[in-house]
Formats: structure tokens, C-alpha cells, sequence
């Protein structure tokens, strides 16, 4: 029975048949799931077996005052979340920010990785293939960019461990995250390697990507958009809104986020980054999975003449407004409340991200700081 669901089609009806089945074999209800408010063939390509749809509560932030180089002004963000106390005190940051004169964004790399391993015969074999790989690079590119519209293969950076050698292929992918774009991408480009060099491909995923696992690899060099962003609170300012001092501040994220990340051996050294991509990400139809290489940011505060200067390194932002779950009707609808659909938007949205992060681990930081945490979740979440 579970096979011939499993191979039925898309439409309404085939929907509610395979939750009536489903119903059947565990004897659960499922009167809410079944409200889907679109036509479920516009699913087609984010789910399979599709039995109804999982409601999130949405908020939002702002007025935000971003200032980067696609996103320039005041922002009304979407979050999607079942925390209480995370939307006001991501909008208590916000506006702070705002108030701040906004928070400066900025992308400095946008490139997607793929990071195919192969058999070679020994490591001279290896290094004689990583090395024809770097004399045909232009070989290489032709045959992974036939497979796609708006991928770019930028570079392929072997690594060599006995009889495996790993690539590390990076692609620019426009405005789509571009993760199925870069599979497609390297495998056509492997088959290519393989045929030339004699190595044989194990799998096109060797970990090297790296996807969805926390990566030294990723928080250094890191994937997807590295985005960095900054704000300077004057001091008069923070104590009225937050109730602390930007001493207090700074000494919280250096103890916290500095010596206690290095003491558990954290990668990454912040608040809650997590907290505030996944909103987003659930909210805008990001895949909510790649939060693991988000959350590797790096969260600084200092006192830089006498006012708070606080920043944000997030090195693996992968987002996109085209395609994926982008397509969806209200995560089109949450995009489009940024301005954030379609082409030429996804370095747009990773700068409204990249203030959204900053201004969460400015409230929080701010909160515990001055001992309001606990009070604050008590009051609105427990």
C-alpha cells in the first residue's frame, strides 16, 4: 500500500486519498493538514507522497535600516517560528539598529560547492589527475556549465589522501541557491575527469562540499554568501533601549562567545545565529537544513570611543529567490514583502539576512548582559 501511495500523482485528489490512507494506518485525524491553500501540483518538484500542509506561525521585524549594496533601505522582514520571545527580540534589535542608523552589509563571496571524491590506482595516479584537471580547467567548466543556465564554474581545488582524490568545485549560481545546479554541474564535469584520467567517481558528495555538517573547511572559506555586517550603537542609545552599557556588552560576547565557543570547541563563536536564519529560511522557502553551515558565524562587540560597536561574520549563507521552495506561494509572497522575488535578488536577501543576525545577537547579548533573558522568555515564551 505505502509503494502505491508513494507513486500516485499531485493532484487535490490524490493528495486527500493518500492522507485518507494515511489516516487509516495510524488512526490520527488530520484536519488541519488537510487545509492545503494551493493547488498541490505547484509542489511538485519540493515534496514527494504530499499529504496536506504543516501551518507556522509568521511574524515579523522592522521598519530595519539596511545599508548595503542591493539592499538599501528600511525592511519589513518575515520570520516563521514556535519561539516565543525570538520575534520581539529580534524587532527590539531592529530597532535599535534603525535608530543606530542602520546596519552596513556587505557579501564578499557568493560561490556554491560541490566536492566530488574518486578511486585512483595510488597517489601518484591522484596527483597526476588533479594535475590534468588544473592544465583543462577550461575543458572542465564547458562540460559542467552545458548542464545549466546560470552556473559558472569558478574554480576546482583538488585534495589528495591515499587513493582518493577529492574535489572541491565551486560554481556561482545567480540567484538561485544552486545546490541540485552544482550536483548536475559535477557530475557531468567528473564524467569528463573519469573518461580522461582513468580515476573513477565513488560519489559525487565527498564531504568536501561541505553540505549540511558543521565544516572548519566552510567557516573559513565558507559557502554559499559570506556575508559580514556591522553597526555601531552610541551609548545614550543603549542604555536607554537596552539597559545595559556597551562595557557589559562587550564583556558578555567576549566571555561567551569568544572563550566559551573555544572552551566547548564550538565552530563558530555567537549567540543564537541559528535562531534568526531559520525563521527566515522557513519563512522565504530556503532549504531550513542548511542552518548548520549558517550557524557558524562569528559575533564580535567592542567599545570604540565610548559607544558599542558590534559585528557579524556569517560565512555560509545559502539562500536563493528563484526556484526550490521559492516557488511556493507564501514563501513567494514572504520574498516579496523584501522586494526579494525573483531574478537579481538573492545577494538582496542575504544583506537583509546578514541585519536581521546582527540585530538578534544585539538583543540577546544586550539581554543577558543586563540579566533580562529568563525574565524576558517567562514573560513571552517559557
Amino acid at each position: 500500500m505505502t509503494q502505491g501511495l508513494k507513486n500516485r500523482g499531485r493532484t487535490r485528489k490524490d493528495m486527500d486519498e493518500r492522507r485518507q490512507a494515511v489516516e487509516e494506518l495510524t488512526g490520527a485525524k488530520l484536519i488541519i493538514i488537510a487545509n492545503c491553500p494551493f493547488d498541490p501540483q505547484l509542489a511538485e518538484k519540493n515534496v514527494e507522497n504530499m499529504i496536506g500542509t504543516i501551518p507556522v506561525p509568521l511574524g515579523f521585524v522592522g521598519p530595519l535600516l539596511v545599508k548595503g549594496d542591493d539592499a538599501d533601505g528600511e525592511f519589513i522582514v518575515p520570520l516563521a517560528t514556535t519561539e516565543g520571545a525570538l520575534i520581539a527580540s529580534v524587532n527590539r534589535g531592529s530597532s535599535v539598529i534603525t535608530a543606530a542608523g542602520g546596519a552596513t552589509v556587505m557579501v564578499v563571496k557568493d560561490e556554491m560547492t560541490r566536492g566530488p571524491v574518486f578511486r585512483a590506482r595510488d597517489i601518484r595516479h591522484a596527483a597526476e589527475a588533479a594535475r590534468w584537471i588544473e592544465d583543462n580547467l577550461d575543458a572542465v567548466k564547458a562540460a559542467a556549465e552545458a548542464t545549466t543556465r546560470r552556473g559558472r564554474l569558478v574554480r576546482a581545488t583538488p585534495y589528495i589522501v591515499g587513493r582518493s582524490l577529492f574535489l572541491r568545485f565551486a560554481f556561482s549560481t545567480g540567484d538561485a541557491m544552486g545546490m541540485n545546479m552544482a550536483t548536475i554541474a559535477s557530475e557531468a564535469a567528473a564524467r569528463l575527469i573519469e573518461e580522461s584520467t582513468g580515476v573513477t567517481l565513488v560519489s559525487v558528495s565527498g564531504n568536501m562540499c561541505v553540505d549540511k555538517k558543521p565544516s572548519a573547511l566552510n567557516a573559513i572559506c565558507g559557502r554559499g554568501k559570506t556575508v559580514l555586517a556591522d553597526v555601531t550603537v552610541p551609548r545614550a542609545l543603549l542604555e536607554e533601549r537596552m539597559h545595559t552599557t556597551p562595557e557589559a556588552v562587550a564583556e558578555t560576547c567576549y566571555r561567551k562567545c569568544s572563550i566559551g565557543s573555544a572552551l566547548s570547541a564550538s565552530i563558530g563563536s555567537n549567540a543564537h545565529v541559528a535562531n534568526m536564519l531559520a525563521a527566515v529560511y522557513i519563512a522565504t522557502g530556503q532549504d531550513p537544513a542548511q542552518v548548520v553551515e549558517g550557524s557558524m558565524g562569528t559575533t564580535t562587540a567592542e567599545v570604540v570611543d565610548g559607544d558599542l560597536y558590534m559585528s557579524v561574520r556569517l560565512p555560509s549563507i545559502e539562500v536563493g529567490t528563484v526556484g526550490g521552495g521559492t516557488r511556493l506561494p507564501a514563501q513567494a509572497e514572504a520574498l516579496s514583502m523584501m522586494g526579494c522575488l525573483g531574478d537579481g535578488k538573492a545577494v538582496k536577501l542575504a544583506e537583509i539576512i546578514g541585519a536581521v543576525v546582527l540585530a538578534g545577537e544585539l538583543s540577546t547579548l544586550c539581554a543577558q548582559a543586563a540579566g533580562h533573558l529568563g525574565a524576558a522568555h517567562g514573560r513571552l515564551g517559557r
